[in-house]
């Protein structure tokens, strides 16, 4: 259910394939290699106690869990929607401060908690959590939710369903994984609407960002896709195209489901006699019905319904084929969909 980022892998995302390569895989050396994991434990006693400020930045992008690494790369690799459609440098700004602004953050809210509750928290969850928990805020407030099905005919579905599903499985991984949860969105929620003009403080520098492109880049920029010339549409609205096109295909496919299940319940059982073809109905006694004669199909000068037109161009499709596909399919929106997909 992966759908609002299309399928195109990680073309035009960089910086969401190192994050996956590299974090992932130095969590399985630490996991091969467990005398090196106490050097990236996340313990905000010995930061702010001992003033080992260098744990904040080893327990802070690493993670120890297999099972954090696996939910927070899901997470990744469906967030790299923003990278395509901002570009590298912002996606690496957003990262970048709210990383900074959720350190901040997790050692104030260690120390409201022990305030509070009068229990002090002397390790959190490591690795790249934060910065992650903060992409949720443009995730919920930018990208469009479509529905997709239902559960028992209440509970709606939609595309962004298992993109939350799995943020709640690793908010449950551990027990003070809502404090990091709770850190990042408060750090996303203030750099996505720039409180203090905080996208002019902390963001990716030009000169590190130059250095990126010509070296780190090449090593982890995606295969373009077969078909998509390097002239397209733009990243946004290609985007959104294939973001529809996957909806409808699903959307098609139920469609069909059902129209087969409707046909199945009222198609006569076998071995049984038609008695309604043999013994009409007595309002249809007596009268010599001729049938009715076939429609013929309309014309490429046939009006069609301006609402089936306007859902077409919704989609993404130019007006002239919406148009011409729903004259030659007699006006039926699901034909006229399929073959606009085909074609």
């Amino acid at each position: 259910m992966f759908t609002t980022t299309g399928s195109r892998g990680l073309y035009k995302a960089p910086l969401s394939k190192g994050l996956l390569l590299v974090l992932s895989g130095l969590t399985v050396m630490l996991t091969l290699l467990p005398r090196y994991q106490e050097l990236f434990i996340y313990n905000l006693h010995a930061i702010t106690q001992q003033h080992q400020v260098w744990r904040m930045v080893c327990g802070r992008l690493i993670c120890l869990d297999l099972k954090d690494t696996f939910c927070s790369s899901l997470l990744i690799y469906n967030f790299r929607i923003f990278e395509r459609r901002f570009g590298t440098r912002k996606f690496a700004s957003f990262l970048l401060g709210t990383w900074f602004l959720s350190a901040l953050m997790d050692v104030l809210l260690a120390q409201a908690f022990h305030f509070l509750f009068d229990y002090e928290v002397e390790e959190l969850p490591a690795g790249l959590l934060s910065p992650v928990f903060s992409l949720f805020v443009p995730f919920y407030l930018t990208i469009p939710r479509m529905p997709v099905t239902q559960i028992l005919g209440h509970i709606p579905i939609t595309s962004k369903s298992l993109v939350y599903i799995v943020g709640l499985q690793l908010l449950t991984s551990s027990p003070f994984m809502w404090l990091i949860a709770l850190s990042g969105l408060i750090s996303g929620g203030l750099y996505h609407c720039n409180v203090f003009k905080l996208q002019r403080l902390l963001f990716m520098p030009a000169w590190l960002s130059r250095i990126g492109r010509y070296m780190l880049e090449p090593l982890f920029s995606g295969p373009q896709p077969s078909g998509e010339t390097p002239l397209g549409m733009g990243a946004t609205l290609d985007i959104q195209r294939q973001q529809r096109m996957e909806l409808l295909d699903q959307q098609l496919l139920l469609a069909q489901y059902n129209e087969a299940r409707r046909h199945a319940r009222h198609q006569p059982q076998a071995g049984l006699l038609d008695w309604a073809r043999l013994f009409p109905s007595l309002r249809h006694r007596g009268q010599n019905r001729p049938p009715p004669p076939p429609q013929p199909p309309l014309l490429d000068n046939s009006p069609v319904a301006e609402e089936q037109v306007a859902r077409l161009v919704e989609m993404g499709f130019s007006r002239i084929d919406a148009l011409e596909a729903l004259r030659a399919s007699n006006n039926d929106i699901n034909m006229a969909t399929n073959f606009l997909l085909q074609h």
